[in-house]
């Protein structure tokens, strides 16, 4: 639509014309694949859970903290998410599958990455391990099939990168634009803008209902998945 309002004015006639000098973009420095940018906030560097807190009661996390810089989900003892709320998002994670495998299907290592504590991105071991693909990993939980699986063996970490931007409610409540969410998977496109038709549900459609910022979640899927996390970051968005 941009293109056709710029061919019905006027064509400029010098260089200058087309050219804008404000707002200038801030200086974001990158350190590197994988580490956090200088804007970022750094939700989880293996040295603590300061960050987090029990999805159930905002208890102290009981998961494990692990010496080597990560944290793996101790079974039963819930969901844990952020502190602090989040709307749309640039988030960078890390997750890694036990190297001993157990289970099978939908109990191979299940997790969650739950953006606004709603909109569930899948972990799981899909090692010669077929489930649903709607219920895969890299999929949007019951919503969004992955364009494809990316996984790295089992026991090795897999790397999500995603951009999110949460949806827009009118006063009265109605939707007015759904969230987006795009991921790529170790490097692999695996969802591209999908947009996105409610929370997330184990039963039932997905539906939304209103809400303004809200922590990101972790899933504790009570089947001693074993699923550790490492490296967490985000760049919000908005």
């Amino acid at each position: 639509m941009a293109t056709l309002a710029f061919a019905q004015e006027k064509q400029p006639t010098n260089p200058e014309a087309t050219e804008i000098y404000q707002p200038v973009p801030p200086k974001v420095i990158s350190n590197g694949h994988g580490a956090p940018p200088s804007d970022a906030v750094v939700l989880f560097n293996g040295e603590n859970f300061d960050q987090w807190v029990s999805s159930s009661d905002s208890t102290a996390v009981k998961w494990h903290l692990n010496k080597d810089g990560s944290m793996t989900v101790k079974d039963k003892t819930g969901n844990i998410q952020t502190k602090q709320n989040f709307g749309s998002v640039q988030l960078h994670i890390e997750w890694r599958s036990p190297s001993e495998v157990q289970g099978n299907y939908q109990n191979r290592a299940n997790s969650g990455v739950f953006l606004q504590g709603l909109y569930e991105v899948q972990v799981l071991d899909n090692n010669d391990n077929d489930t649903y693909v709607n219920g895969q990993v890299g999929s949007i939980y019951k919503q969004a099939v992955p364009l494809a699986m990316a996984s790295v063996p089992s026991g090795e970490w897999n790397t999500y990168d995603i951009i999110y931007h949460a949806p827009e409610f009118s006063r009265g409540g109605n939707i007015v634009k759904p969230a987006t969410i795009t991921v790529l998977h170790n490097g692999v496109l695996i969802q591209d803008h999908f947009e996105i038709e409610g929370a997330s549900e184990y039963i039932g459609w997905p539906k939304y209902r209103v809400h303004g910022k809200a922590p990101l979640m972790l899933q504790d899927h009570r089947d001693n998945s074993r699923v550790s996390y490492r490296n967490i970051w985000v760049r919000e968005l908005d």
